[in-house]
């Protein structure tokens, strides 16, 4: 780890070496009464230079080389207009307004844009969706929520606020399916600092990779990737919001940025607190009462030991848009977070009381991103984290308990202990998991010329872990176990454009290695019969290569084939490989990585514009054919009052499917987005075929949107939301055959939930006020057996922001 420091500070003070000049382009564009024009479009024609203005009609261009161009915008319903420019050494920042006329002529034709860069990001090649976040910032909607509605992504959430989440992208899941922070995994934050942590507000976009992930991300991904791109605008801002609701849930963010114009000094930080009782109703077959002769009463009750609360902030201090950095930031990052746990993987008839979880995180940061370093083409990114990460675990309180929060009683009606004294089997434990952790990715790139560009990137993430329980011996704490994880994977990459960028296609290859020790201390007796230290360690060193491509072609302007394709490796983590009590996990130090062939073929229609209307129509067909998938043991599912699980090699198996999904708006003020997945997972366990359980093959999301303008005040904006997620039904457990009986006991029925909510834009468009219905009609919700999610909610957010980015 020290090398890589000493070359990565070597590497940035070469780096300010650089002297390439860079300018911005900016300025407003509106209409002939000055009524800015939002979502306008501004291209710098025959470049890749393009952006839609904001909300009120401003756009900018950023890291413009030296040259001559030409700008042209163009909006619905408007003629466009072109301008040429010239920009010369010592030229920094340009400002150009437009003023465009509403053109009656011609309406029935269609209109080609130019290419948005969410555009261009879903015409590579990739299966991948570029999620905006504006208008989720403005209402009580979680990243987790916001993922949800993406086509093929189904988010999988053991309860409500800070509960354990996992992520299905077209069948695969679980930690098949990486998260990433700018590139950097969000693994290496620790439980504190998560997307449910990450306010809507601080996120740009978000690209969601299906199956294929590129050579940029560098990680060992099998079923995709999710990159939370935050916002890196070096522009002085301000953004504050706070949000109350249902279940006595708060939660606050504060994220802001100032930068001095004639030094280039930046200086950001951002706070976020969360909290919740999580205190909703729950009901269902192990939410029962106990009583005299163990007779066993249903009833509906709230959950009172699921409290959640998470708090944390960063700040980081560098320069932006100077000669030797577009960014260079050094950091901190903190955040702890108090998890009541309320019962073990499943709900039980006897839930936990007084059980909770505290996690801790602090670390350093250093990011530094330049183009055209030294020569034009030449672009480096440097990432990279370390710092300590602790969790501690408290489960002494051995009464037994009953869903009405009472201590249970027996058979005869007495009030009685766990035998093990603790709320989960095991005995009672004051567990800690201290780990020192370390990320850094660097990635460097070339841009030959404008049709062949080559990139390689790196990599490593290690983890060094030691396990504690002040509830041992002295001589057990004496002589700790310790769990070391390092991992690295290095990419090559190589894009090419051709055919008047008609045709591009980029492939790459992946290396990956990973090594794990395990070593704990016990005690043995000699051969003159002395006791004697000795370390058991179990280690492994594995390493394995991928490659892949990604290919799209645009058949007739805005109609795009789009097919990609790769061999992607998963390495099981750390939970996996070493447990956590925490999570209820056990330690498996044999598992072995997954595999899989990952295909996919699909077209992109749009966007295309017809009079006040606008559309994107999206369509992927995917397989995946899985080797040695990590997962529970399928043959023991039946055992749903277990309180512990560990993962294993489930076996080789296919995934199959199809998604689409539609956008379309009609003059800016009505949407409409639909979308829908399906899918078979098979799988081959002890030598039977057999669908994979706990798994939602058929799913469906829709949106509306609505706006009114002018409402009550002039230049007010008044949105109106409304959101549908289903559901298909599917089992818990694996069939067994058509003449038996009970297997109703472990469906999981078709679930409809909508959600309701409107957004008021006071007329400086600083102050929003909103308020959301979550599942309007309290329909029960569940996303693993048993485990019910929060019903009926209502939320109020208030969102002020000066200088939006």
């Amino acid at each position: 780890m020290n090398k890589i420091l000493v070359v990565t500070l070597l590497f940035l003070s070469i780096a300010a070496l650089g002297q390439s000049q860079k300018s911005t382009i900016s300025g407003r564009i509106h209409s002939d009464d000055g009524k800015p024009l939002p979502w306008a479009t501004v291209l710098l024609k025959d470049t890749s230079y393009g952006v839609q203005t904001d909300e009120n009609g401003y756009y900018k261009l950023q890291h413009v080389p030296n040259g001559r161009y030409n700008i042209i915008v163009s909006y619905i319903g408007f003629g466009s207009l072109s301008k040429k420019i010239t920009i010369k050494d010592g030229t920094q920042d340009i400002r150009i307004d437009f003023t465009l006329s509403e053109n009656t002529e011609n309406l029935d034709e269609i209109i080609v844009n130019g290419k948005t860069n969410e555009t261009k990001l879903e015409t590579k090649g990739f299966a991948v969706t570029a999620v905006k976040t504006k208008e989720a910032s403005l209402r009580n909607i979680q990243t987790n929520e916001l993922l949800n509605t993406t086509v093929g992504v189904k988010i999988r959430q053991n309860g409500g606020l800070g509960s354990d989440v996992r992520y299905s992208l077209n069948g695969l899941s679980g930690n098949s399916v990486r998260i990433f922070i700018d590139g950097i995994p969000i693994s290496t934050y620790g439980n504190s600092f998560n997307l449910n942590s990450i306010p809507p507000s601080m996120i740009k976009q978000i690209e969601v990779y299906k199956g294929v992930v590129p050579g940029h991300l560098a990680d060992d991904a099998l079923g995709g990737a999710i990159n939370i791109l935050l916002h890196k605008d070096a522009k002085t801002n301000f953004n504050a919001s706070v949000s109350y609701g249902s279940f006595n849930t708060l939660q606050a963010s504060v994220n802001g940025l100032y930068r001095f114009k004639e030094s280039g000094l930046t200086v950001k930080a951002s706070l976020f607190h969360n909290y919740s009782d999580n205190d909703y109703k729950v009901s269902g077959r192990s939410v029962v009462v106990t009583g005299l002769g163990g007779v066993q009463t249903p009833i509906t009750a709230k959950r009172f030991n699921d409290a959640y609360r998470s708090t944390g902030g960063t700040a980081q201090i560098g320069y932006t848009d100077v000669k030797w950095a577009d960014q260079f930031f050094v950091g901190l990052t903190g955040s702890n977070d108090y998890k009541e746990v309320q019962h073990g993987a499943f709900m039980t008839i006897t839930p936990y009381k007084d059980r909770f979880l505290e996690s801790d995180a602090l670390l350093a940061s250093l990011n530094y991103q330049k183009k055209d370093l030294f020569t034009k083409g030449l672009d480096v990114n440097v990432n990279g984290l370390y710092g300590k990460r602790n969790r501690a675990v408290n489960d002494t309180v051995a009464w037994a308990y009953s869903w009405n929060g009472e201590r249970a009683i027996d058979f005869r009606g007495d009030e009685y202990q766990y035998t093990w004294g603790s709320q989960q089997e095991g005995g009672p434990t004051l567990a800690k998991i201290k780990r020192n952790v370390a990320s850094i990715r660097t990635g460097i790139s070339y841009a030959i010329n404008d049709h062949h560009k080559v990139s390689a990137n790196h990599v490593y993430s290690g983890i060094d872990r030691e396990d504690s329980d002040a509830l041992r011996s002295v001589l057990e704490n004496t002589f700790l176990g310790t769990r070391d994880l390092h991992k690295n994977i290095y990419s090559l990459t190589y894009e090419l454009t051709a055919f008047e960028e008609k045709l591009k296609a980029s492939l790459f290859g992946k290396h990956y290695q990973q090594k794990t020790i395990s070593s704990d201390p016990t005690i043995e007796s000699d051969t003159d019969g002395n006791d004697v230290i000795v370390d058991e360690v179990v280690s492994s060193n594995k390493k394995y290569n991928g490659y892949g491509f990604a290919a799209s072609y645009e058949i007739i302007p805005n109609v795009t084939l789009l097919t990609s394709a790769e061999k992607a490796i998963r390495l099981p983590n750390e939970t996996e490989v070493f447990g956590n009590d925490g999570d209820n996990v056990v330690a498996n130090s044999s598992i072995n990585p997954e595999s899989s062939d990952n295909y996919n073929l699909g077209f992109r229609f749009g966007t295309f514009n017809i009079k006040k209307h606008d559309f994107t129509i999206s369509t992927n067909v995917f397989t995946r054919n899985i080797k040695d998938r990590i997962g529970l043991p399928i043959e023991t599912s039946l055992n749903v009052d277990d309180e512990l699980i560990v993962y294993v090699n489930q076996g080789s198996g296919t995934s199959k499917g199809i998604d689409a999904q539609l956008n379309y708006t009609y003059n800016n003020n009505f949407g409409l987005n639909f979308n829908v997945s399906r899918f078979d997972l098979k799988i081959v366990n002890q030598g039977i075929e057999i669908d994979v359980p706990n798994t939602p093959f058929f799913t469906m999301n829709g949106g509306l949107r609505y706006s009114f303008k002018d409402l009550v005040q002039k230049k007010s904006r008044l949105n109106l939301f409304y959101n549908v997620y289903f559901t298909d039904e599917f089992s818990f457990l694996t069939s067994q055959g058509t003449n038996t009986v009970g297997n109703e006991f472990f469906e999981v029925p078709q679930q409809l939930s909508q959600d309701f909510g409107l957004s008021y834009a006071f007329p400086n468009n600083k102050f929003v006020m909103s308020f959301d219905i979550k599942n309007i009609f309290d329909e029960p919700i569940y996303d693993n057996l048993s485990v019910q999610k929060p019903g009926r909610a209502f939320y109020l957010k208030l969102n002020y922001a000066i200088n939006k980015f």
